[in-house]
């Protein structure tokens, strides 16, 4: 399977669509340059292109394995590790203080879309980087200097202990304990599932960040606290010291993302896994919080990654399968074409071309507001990086999954065969839109949490910053851009009365608004992509140092996103206002029988 990093397509996403120049801008990062961005993307995309996404196949045909002494990876998988790590790729947003860049975000999810063409090994340092973050956010200064430092350099991996066997998104019924010691320290019982990562010989040691109850706390979340527990203790001199009571116990076999070891953990089956507690006693969930928003985005950019995979794939192989005369060949005329000549096979390829554009965009975007957020502390790109993560997460993971299955159609019978590859970017997508939050919930999140932030103002300002994007479209005076221009003014009428109607039942009935939740997210997924491949389109045509053709493509993007997805708005407006009875009138036992 063929993979090259689009690196100008990121570069112009990430300027031209995403605003990346107002962090340069801001003087927040002295030591950031158009030359420092351009020699980091360059690097990282040979290190994906040569040594991670080689690896994808292999990974998905080998898998993880658990042994006596633990979770085996596949073999090269160990040395594609030692290289990112010495290559310093976990460190490029990470805080200086600890040994990080001090890079922005932004720029460090650029690089993560281009390792994501091997999501199976990307797995690995996406949960060390939320780790990361929470740590650095709630964690005392002691366990900074104990494990950050290791975490950021990547000699050290972490994970996120949540899910049990009877919790899952209901995360107030986790039962694992934490029962207090008198030196500081806790002693962790219980078992978790779904842990990614949760045990591998790459890294020297594992940071497990574990919610747990201690004794009397309160039920529900309310009475959840976090707590730090590493797979082998560290002594005071920072080498590694003896085993910590955990392991685990069982890899479950999945669908997909094979290479990745999804464990069952048992914390302290003997005599209890040693633990000391992140930030306050029963705030655990504002602390895992940190790491859950981090990761969110990170999964956005896995479904970016998939698309971007099986889209190169199935391109590559159009251009190459011959089948069929040319659209419109004389009746004697029977020689074969590439399929690429058949207009429902172009239909396909931009569809999966332009929605992977639009999602990457949407991720870009909602980094680049995270960064203003953190170093500047501008609460008005708080509140933008708050409304866009969950749309970041179930769009873009939606739309992998579309755009994998395209894919496989583009390869017709070929894409049911597993060697041509395209099967793997199914099921390697298909759990994208479950994990971290499923996307129903990141619907509902959307509608119940960030719709009403600031009165409902946070939402509407970003309708307006959208509707300024069509109006300059419309003053172009382009062919292309004026028609984008009034289709994408249709597709924010149709997203302005849903925000309204949704922002109004929420108050008088807010099942209305949890039956409305996920069509209206894929409404503000759309309309945002427009916006952003428009404002890319006019940026295209304004530049003159860009190759002709590339602007071109970015023409041809908008004109067919506007034509095909922008139109799509307003029966998903209807949808969102249609309300509970469409869902309800059948009846739990109708439906059920």
């Amino acid at each position: 399977m063929t993979y090259k990093a689009p690196v100008d397509e990121i570069v112009f996403a990430l300027n031209s669509e995403a605003g990346f120049d107002r962090l340069i801008q801001s003087g927040a990062y002295p030591d950031l340059s158009d030359d420092l961005v351009d020699a980091i993307l360059d690097e990282a995309a040979k290190f994906a292109d040569n040594v991670v996404a080689p690896l994808s196949w292999e990974g998905d045909q080998t898998g993880a394995r658990l042994e006596a002494d633990g979770v085996k990876v596949p073999e090269s998988f160990k040395g594609a590790y030692q290289k990112y790590v010495e290559g310093g790729w976990s460190t490029l947003a990470a805080p200086q203080a600890y040994g990080g860049q001090g890079l922005p975000l932004a720029l460090s999810n650029a690089v993560t879309e281009m390792m994501n063409s091997n999501i199976g090994f990307q797995l690995c340092p996406m949960l060390s980087n939320g780790g990361m973050e929470a740590l650095a956010a709630h964690a005392s200064d002691e366990q900074k200097e104990t494990y950050l430092h290791k975490v950021v350099s990547g000699e050290w991996s972490a994970t996120m202990n949540l899910t049990e066997p009877h919790a899952g998104s209901d995360v107030g019924n986790i039962r694992a304990q934490a029962e207090p010691r008198d030196d500081g320290s806790y002693l962790i019982r219980g078992t978790k599932i779904y842990i990614t990562y949760g045990d591998h010989d790459m890294a020297e040691n594992i940071v497990h960040l574990v919610l747990a109850r201690t004794p009397g706390a309160p039920e529900g979340t309310k009475g959840i606290s976090l707590f730090l527990v590493p797979k082998y203790l560290v002594n005071d001199d920072g080498s590694l010291g003896a085993r910590n009571d955990v392991a685990c116990i069982g890899l479950e076999e999945k669908l997909g993302i094979h290479a990745s070891p999804t464990c069952v953990m048992a914390f302290g089956e003997n005599d209890g896994a040693v633990g000391w507690l992140v930030g306050a006693e029963n705030r655990g969930m504002a602390c895992m919080f940190t790491m859950m928003n981090n990761a969110r985005l990170h999964v956005g950019l896995q479904g970016v990654g998939v698309a971007e995979r099986a889209t190169q794939h199935a391109l590559a192989y159009a251009v190459e399968r011959k089948q069929g005369r040319a659209p419109g060949a004389a009746k004697d005329d029977n020689e074969a074409v590439p399929i690429i000549n058949h207009p429902d096979v172009r239909r396909m390829l931009m569809t999966m071309r332009t929605m992977t554009e639009a999602a990457r965009a949407i991720c870009y975007e909602n980094a680049v507001v995270a960064d203003l957020a953190h170093a500047m502390g501008d609460e008005a790109a708080r509140a933008k990086y708050d409304l866009l993560t969950p749309v970041s997460k179930a769009f873009s993971t939606d739309i992998a999954n579309e755009v994998a299955a395209l894919g496989a159609q583009v390869h017709g019978g070929m894409g049911f065969i597993e060697e041509t590859g395209a099967a793997q970017h199914i099921r390697d997508a298909r759990i994208l839109t479950i994990y971290e939050g499923t996307n129903g919930i990141q619907a509902i999140d959307l509608v119940g949490r960030k719709l009403p932030l600031g009165n409902g103002e946070v939402v509407r300002s970003y309708i307006g910053e959208m509707r300024e994007t069509a109006e300059m479209c419309r003053q172009s005076n382009h062919p292309v851009l004026t028609q984008t221009a009034s289709e994408l003014g249709h597709a924010l009428d149709a997203l302005e009365e849903a925000t309204d109607w949704l922002l109004e039942r929420s108050k008088s009935a807010p099942l209305d608004t949890l039956a409305g939740a996920t069509p209206y997210l894929r409404l503000f997924g759309l309309a945002a992509g427009g916006h952003y491949l428009a404002r890319g389109a006019m940026a295209a045509t304004q530049d003159a140092a860009l190759d002709p053709a590339f602007v071109t493509r970015k023409l041809a993007s908008i004109r067919f996103f506007g034509a095909n997805m922008l139109t799509a708005c307003g029966g998903l407006s209807a949808a969102v206002m249609a309300g509970n009875d469409v869902v309800d009138d059948i009846g739990l036992e109708a439906l059920a029988g």
